[in-house]
C-alpha cells in the first residue's frame, strides 16, 4: 500500500509536533522561520541548496 502525502503536510506535521514535544520559546520559532526565510534571497542561498542537496542525495543513496 503506497501512501501519497505532500511535503507541506510532512513538514506541517514534525514542526507541530516538534513545538509540542520540545516547547521552544515563541521568540525563537518566529527568528528562525523568518531568518530562513530572510536568507533564501541572499547570495548563500545556492550554497544552502548545494549542501541540502548533497545530504538529501547521501541519505537516500544505498549500499549494495
Amino acid at each position: 500500500m503506497t501512501v501519497h502525502l505532500p511535503l507541506i503536510v510532512l513538514v506541517g506535521l514534525i514542526g507541530y509536533f516538534g513545538i509540542k514535544l520540545m516547547r521552544p520559546p515563541l521568540w525563537l520559532v518566529v527568528v528562525l522561520l523568518l531568518g530562513g526565510f530572510l536568507l533564501a534571497d541572499t547570495f548563500l542561498a545556492p550554497a544552502i541548496e548545494g549542501a541540502a542537496e548533497t545530504g538529501t542525495d547521501v541519505v537516500n543513496t544505498t549500499t549494495k
